[in-house]
């Protein structure tokens, strides 16, 4: 276990916003998080890839650092490949391509921890993370044990799980389960790769993974910023149609309940926030999704714009965009 007190929380999100941790507290294994003991409940994070600190932070930030992974054959197709953590979601998915196991290749390039995936349900280019999970280990605070909560218990949503509702604040992700397949399991549907032959690889798929994702989003180290930062609005099938009625060129996806998913860019994009920017915090220039950071930029300047786009697309389109990247103050808890 290792301990760092009073430090910048640049290094701790890749929003790189200029805020002070009072302490960050690294466990490399469950037999110290045993050993850990805290009267405020603690700050969980990965990599900081979705967690913008506002403010100065009092609470206590603990990382699950242990980045081990195992692999057990389950069946002659499948595989369980168990991962701690601490490990690169990126790299895992590199390493299971060069393995040539089919389930997370569209899912390359998502920046942050494995331990951080379930709580988001990460989700691109047609997967989820829902789709392979078997299980999640988690360590409860209180209880002091570790518990496996099967992925029908997850309650895995869109951008959705348990551990942002009733586990939030109970403890901290420390292993995940996931069920990878030995044959081809392809998902080309997705705008991006519906060009793909219907035969092609898993590493043609990652690759053209990357290569999309690499056009339209900035790299964190060069241009601070936590990715897609609103979720895509699920409306009711009777509003779409009215929107679509007026607004004929929106795009819409509709879900197994008969509702529709809007493309958040498009509804950004049409209001004229593309490239826009508060002093130094603005909508990227190539996807109006992703909010960025330009160097200098404020928690003010971020609520500004945040307030900006809410209120311009819901005056527009009778639509509420919703954050997607989690902002704390100090005591650790949602700042919105």
């Amino acid at each position: 276990m290792r301990t760092l007190t009073n430090i910048s929380a640049v290094p701790y999100s890749t929003f790189r916003f200029n805020a002070q941790l009072a302490s960050v507290i690294e466990f490399g294994s469950v037999a110290e998080l045993e050993s850990f003991d805290s009267d405020t409940t603690p700050v969980v994070l990965g990599e900081g890839s979705n967690t913008i600190f506002m403010q100065d932070l009092s609470a206590p930030v603990c990382r699950f650092v242990a980045d081990s992974k195992t692999v057990t054959h389950l069946d002659p197709q499948h595989v369980l490949i168990h991962v701690e953590a601490g490990h690169n979601w990126h790299q895992l998915v590199n390493w299971t391509v060069e393995q040539q196991l089919w389930g997370i290749e569209n899912l390359a390039l998502i920046p942050g921890s494995v331990g951080a995936a379930p709580v988001q349900n990460i989700g691109a280019y047609g997967v989820e993370l829902a789709d392979s999970c078997l299980y999640v280990d988690f360590y409860h605070w209180q209880q002091r044990k570790m518990q496996r909560i099967a992925a029908g218990r997850c309650k895995f949503g869109y951008r959705d799980s348990v551990f942002k509702h009733a586990l939030t604040g109970k403890g901290i992700i420390t292993a995940v389960g996931l069920c990878l397949s030995q044959q081809p399991a392809r998902v080309l549907a997705y705008k991006g790769l519906d060009h793909l032959a219907s035969d092609a690889t898993i590493d043609t798929i990652f690759s053209q993974v990357i290569a999309v994702r690499s056009s339209k989003l900035p790299d964190p180290e060069v241009l601070a910023n936590c990715g897609s930062f609103f979720k895509n609005p699920v409306v009711a099938k009777q509003q779409y149609i009215e929107l679509k009625a007026k607004y004929a060129d929106m795009p819409g996806f509709t879900q197994a309940d008969d509702s529709v998913k809007v493309p958040a860019a498009w509804l950004i994009e049409q209001q004229g926030f593309k490239g826009k920017r508060y002093g130094d915090v603005g909508c990227y220039k190539l996807q109006p999704l992703v909010v960025v950071n330009h160097g200098a930029g404020t928690p003010a300047e971020l609520e500004q714009l945040i307030t900006a786009v809410q209120q311009q697309v819901f005056t527009t389109y009778g639509i509420e965009l919703e954050p997607e990247v989690r902002m704390l103050n100090s005591a650790g808890q949602s700042f919105r």
